[in-house]
C-alpha cells in the first residue's frame, strides 16, 4: 500500500502577536512496516530557526523559533508512505510475565522490579472502582493476548464511537458513564482500565487509513500497552482491533496532551483566543 498524506494546520490570532518557540510533532515515528519518503515541512511565517529534535519519550519533533510579529501561523506537512502488511499477533510474550499473573490481586499484572522506574509514568491511574471492575470482569483468561483482544472488542461494542470537534479530552469516568466518546476519549478510557490492572499503557496520536473509520482522514488516537518480550502492542478501541500497517503514529506519551501536533504560545497586546483550522488529505496511489 502506498499513500500520499498532506496535513495543514492554520492558527488565526486575529491581531498581530509575537510567536514564542513552537514544537511541531508531525513527523511519523519509525516502524518496521512503514517507509517514509519525500517528507516536507513548510511553516509560515518563515522561522528564524528550525531544527529536528527528540523529546524525553523518543518522539521526533521540529523546534521552530521566530522574530517579528504575525497574525497567523500556518504549518503544512506532506510525505509519501509505503506500507508492508504484517500480522499484529505475530509475537511472543515472556513466560515469566504470564506466570506472575495473579487473577485475585488488585493489580493482576506484574512487571520486573528493575523495569518499574521506566514504566511507572505509564502505570499511573485515577484509582476508580468502576474502571477497575470493568477490566477485572473481562480478565477471564491467563492469556494476555486473548484478554487484550476481548477487552478491546468489548469497549468497541459497549461504547459508541462519535466525532467531537472540541479539542478537550474527556476524563475516563465521563466517557465510561456517557456510553460514547471520540477516538481520543475511548483511548484514554482504555488506558485507564489497563493501568488499573497493572498494565503499562500510553496514548498514541497519528493517522489511520481505514475506510471503516469515520475519522479515517483526520488525526486519530489509539493505545499501546507494554508486554514483556513483545514490546508495545497497539490497540484501537474505536474499531476494537489490534493496530496493523494502516496506522501511522506521530507521537506516543503517558500524557495525551504531550502528543498534540503543535505546542507553543504567543504574546502581545489585545490578545484573543486563536482560531484553529486543520485539514488532512490521505490518498492511495
Amino acid at each position: 500500500m502506498r499513500l500520499k498524506i498532506q496535513h495543514e494546520t492554520i492558527y488565526d490570532y486575529h491581531n498581530s502577536v509575537g510567536l514564542n518557540p513552537h514544537s511541531i510533532f508531525l513527523k511519523p515515528l519509525p516502524r518496521n512496516y512503514l517507509e517514509i519518503s519525500n517528507y516536507r515541512l513548510q511553516v509560515q511565517p518563515e522561522p528564524e530557526g528550525l531544527n529536528e529534535r527528540y523529546d524525553i519519550e523518543g518522539n521526533p519533533y521540529f523546534q521552530a523559533w521566530f522574530t517579528g510579529e504575525t497574525n497567523m501561523l500556518a504549518i503544512k506537512v506532506s510525505f509519501e508512505t509505503v506500507h508492508v502488511p504484517f500480522n499484529p499477533f505475530l509475537f511472543l510474550v515472556d513466560q515469566w510475565f504470564i506466570n506472575k499473573l495473579d487473577l485475585s490481586a488488585n493489580s493482576p499484572f506484574q512487571y520486573l522490579q528493575e523495569d518499574l522506574p521506566i514504566l511507572q509514568p505509564y502505570l499511573g491511574h485515577s484509582d476508580n472502582a468502576l474502571l477497575r471492575k470493568y477490566g477485572m470482569d473481562k480478565l477471564t483468561t491467563r492469556d494476555p493476548i486473548q484478554f487484550l483482544t476481548q477487552l478491546n472488542a468489548a469497549i468497541h461494542a459497549d461504547w459508541r464511537h462519535i466525532i467531537r470537534e472540541e479539542e478537550n479530552l474527556w476524563p475516563a469516568t465521563k466517557t465510561f458513564a456517557a456510553g460514547r466518546g471520540s477516538c481520543r476519549d475511548l483511548s484514554w478510557m482504555l488506558i485507564e482500565i489497563l493501568r488499573h490492572l497493572g498494565l503499562a499503557a500510553r496514548f498514541v496520536s497519528g493517522y489511520a487509513f481505514n475506510p471503516e473509520l469515520d475519522e479515517g482522514h483526520e488525526l486519530h488516537a489509539w493505545v499501546e500497552t507494554f508486554l514483556p518480550g513483545a514490546g508495545w502492542i497497539g490497540l484501537d478501541p474505536s474499531l476494537g482491533l489490534m493496530t496493523d500497517e494502516h496506522y501511522i503514529p506521530l507521537a506516543c506519551s503517558f500524557l495525551p496532551q504531550k502528543t498534540l501536533p503543535v505546542h507553543g504560545t504567543y504574546g502581545g497586546e489585545n490578545l484573543q483566543a486563536a482560531t484553529l483550522s486543520a485539514t488532512v488529505n490521505i490518498e492511495a496511489f
